[in-house]
């Protein structure tokens, strides 16, 4: 009996032993995190939490910006990107990031006043792009936020 208990142990003590520690986010092209999609606000916090250097702490001040102005904000990752929405309207943003910057895209960004400055071949996204040394103008980012969240959203 005695031989079968500690044959047992070894093989848990295996099995254990068998666990890789958190393995480290994988970064796709340019950068970005590769999470897989998931809905709600666990897999945007991986995401961000995977965001290389710089681009985690905007990423981060991006979500709570997000968050404080669209108190009910829907949020989950789709194609490696955060994405935010209103439930029964449709996402309005999301953010991608690149070897030197982030893109946060409005996808109703010719409707916000001003128009945010990044253009894009569909003719109602606009896009912002963030890089390392940029002053964010949160009030800005805010009022576009808070207009995006107002319109129907894109449905995907």
């Amino acid at each position: 009996m005695a031989n079968k208990t500690s044959i047992r142990s070894s093989a848990v003590a295996k099995k254990s032993a068998a666990k890789p520690a958190a393995a480290k986010p994988v970064l796709l092209a340019g950068g970005n995190p590769q999470i897989p999609k998931g809905d709600g606000d666990a897999p945007v916090q991986a995401y961000i939490a995977a965001m290389p250097g710089w681009k985690r702490d905007v990423g981060r001040r991006l979500d709570a910006l997000i968050v404080r102005n669209v108190p009910d904000v829907r949020k989950a990752v789709k194609w490696n990107s955060p994405f935010y929405g209103v439930e029964g309207q449709g996402w309005f943003l999301n953010f991608h990031c690149f070897t030197k910057y982030i893109k946060l895209a409005f996808f109703r960004g010719a409707s916000l006043r001003p128009v945010p400055p990044g253009e894009s071949k569909h003719k109602d996204v606009r896009y912002l792009d963030i890089y390392e040394d940029d002053l964010l103008d949160e009030a800005q980012l805010a009022d576009w936020i808070k207009q995006a969240s107002q319109l129907p959203g894109e449905r995907m």
